[in-house]
């Protein structure tokens, strides 16, 4: 028969074992019963930024493609990329068209006829020609520096006069300035049908051959023709005259 001094002992151990158990550290193990509960306890949920990346927007997936398809597409079509490409005995001809539609033969010419025009009226549309074109380049200068993509993996740097901003691909400097030259022919020259047609089908030439030379990708040059037939409606909005621009018809006065 147990002593009732014994008893008393095991009475008062209880209590301090129990608080032992209320108070175990991380490092005793848990029961089965509370790993299990532990396991069906749903995760935390990923950031908001982590759940952007693994569930890419619609815009960004379209974006993506038409990149995808440009870069393919534009690959493609640079046949005259090089001499040994499919059509690289073309590769001549179209850089012929790639001086037309360069900067520099545009501005030396519509300076060297503002000087030599004696009719006021020409000399206006002349002006005007002239800061056209100044406009374009520093338009297209801008955006080239904002963007900074590269030209095509398949292009060849033997451009005709270059400066650093040309290593630029978007936009297309020479799309750019035939459509702005097209529409500001077109508008302010009395021309025939089949010259006016002729216009036109410069402006796409030029466009085309940026792709086919590989200059440029297929959006670059569509986009340039968009900038440049928007550029000739801030042109006419600006417009020029000895009203508003004294000073500047004073200079080309004889």
């Amino acid at each position: 028969m147990p002593s009732p001094r014994g008893s008393r002992e095991r009475r008062s151990a209880r209590p301090e074992f129990a608080s032992l158990l209320n108070q175990r550290g991380p490092g005793v193990p848990d029961s089965p019963s509370r790993r299990r509960e532990s396991a069906g306890s749903a995760p935390p949920p990923l950031p908001e930024e982590d759940c952007m990346r693994l569930n890419p927007s619609f815009v960004g997936i379209a974006l993506s493609s038409l990149l995808a398809v440009d870069l393919w597409a534009s690959k493609r079509l640079g046949v005259c990329a090089g001499e040994a490409s499919a059509w690289g005995s073309a590769r001549p001809l179209l850089k012929v068209v790639e001086v037309s539609g360069h900067g520099i033969p545009w501005l030396l010419g519509t300076f060297y006829g503002l000087c030599q025009s004696d009719s006021s009226a020409a000399r206006e549309v002349l002006l005007n020609l002239f800061f056209a074109l100044v406009l374009d380049l520093v338009l297209v200068a801008v955006v080239k520096g904002i963007v900074r993509r590269p030209r095509p993996t398949h292009n060849k740097m033997d451009m005709f006069v270059t400066v650093s901003v040309d290593k630029y691909s978007f936009p297309s400097g020479h799309a750019t300035r035939a459509a702005l030259v097209c529409r500001f022919v077109l508008h302010h020259l009395v021309l025939a049908i089949p010259l006016r047609v002729l216009v036109v089908l410069w402006v796409l030439i030029v466009g085309i051959s940026r792709v086919m030379l590989g200059r440029h990708n297929v959006t670059d040059v569509l986009f340039g023709l968009f900038l440049g037939y928007v550029l000739y409606s801030v042109v006419e909005y600006c417009w020029l005259s000895p009203l508003n621009a004294p000073a500047l018809f004073a200079l080309w006065s004889h």
